[in-house]
């Protein structure tokens, strides 16, 4: 069963982790998949498999913060597929620290990436989306469908301690599903989004001080305490963190027409933990 058959899905940081997971899974129900990944070579390997796989992908580098982006990105999904009927947006990354020891530069970069980014991404959208909307109800008395699933965490609606940047920036992308979901519903846009708790990725492995990542500037830790990483584990009713590609599910489920009278939600996939 194809979910996607004919639909075009973009998908940002999708050359690794969840957001490769889910690039595939919409792949593998029928969806042409525009993959981006700040790491160009990344996202260019995820489109490579997908297209190895018998599916259709094509992949574009750059930073969803950088302000000229998202029309790039956009462009580029129209482009390749003709239109764009589905936004995930998924890039991201933590700068962590206590608010006592926490610069404005660290606060301001995970704002830039998990609100700002998102917000001008489908402002972008919106002005292909309403157009095409609006000119269906003309001719057709009815709207196509078209979904976004926007990527939060626990954290962004439980909070954490040396979090409060990207708790900040999770809880404002919740805020922005809700009323996004109230704007576009005449529009037949879905807006809903997903929350992860604990997903095995590098960004939750073991941390390990050798190893960073260097994001639109910032060079971070990749990684959580072990010692953390045990007692996060030991909180989760399921006894494990998940993997991304349990976690591409739901938001299969939300971009699917499965979901077509679901919108304006946040789905907590946490293994049963809120917190």
């Amino acid at each position: 069963m194809h979910l996607l058959e004919g639909k075009t899905a973009v998908v940002t940081g999708a050359g690794r982790g969840i957001g490769r997971a889910v690039a595939e899974l919409m792949a593998e129900h029928g969806a042409s998949v525009l993959v981006n990944d700040l790491d160009e070579s990344v996202g260019n390997e995820t489109a490579a498999n997908i297209r190895a796989a018998g599916f259709r992908a094509e992949s574009i580098g750059g930073s969803v913060t950088d302000p000229a982006f998202p029309k790039k990105l956009l462009s580029a999904a129209t482009e390749a597929f003709g239109s764009f009927d589905i936004i995930v947006n998924n890039a991201g990354y933590t700068n962590d620290g206590l608010v006592h020891k926490m610069t404005d530069e660290q606060w301001q970069s995970m704002l830039d990436c998990h609100l700002t980014a998102p917000f001008r991404i489908l402002r972008e959208a919106s002005h292909v989306w309403r157009d095409s909307a609006k000119r269906e109800l003309d001719e057709k008395g009815a709207a196509f469908p078209r979904k976004v699933v926007n990527v939060s965490s626990t954290t962004g609606v439980g909070g954490n301690a040396g979090q409060i940047n990207y708790a900040a920036g999770k809880a404002g992308i919740v805020g922005m599903t809700k009323t996004l979901a109230k704007e576009w519903g005449r529009y037949n846009v879905c807006v809903n989004a997903v929350a992860y708790g604990f997903i095995e990725t590098r960004l939750t492995a073991a941390k390990d001080s050798s190893r960073t990542a260097v994001v639109d500037g910032n060079e971070v830790e990749i990684g959580i305490p072990e010692g953390l990483r045990d007692a996060a584990i030991r909180t989760i009713p399921l006894q494990r963190p998940g993997s991304p590609r349990e976690a591409a599910g739901p938001v299969l489920f939300l971009a699917s027409p499965l979901a077509d009278y679901v919108t304006g939600h946040v789905v907590l996939v946490t293994g049963g933990s809120y917190m």
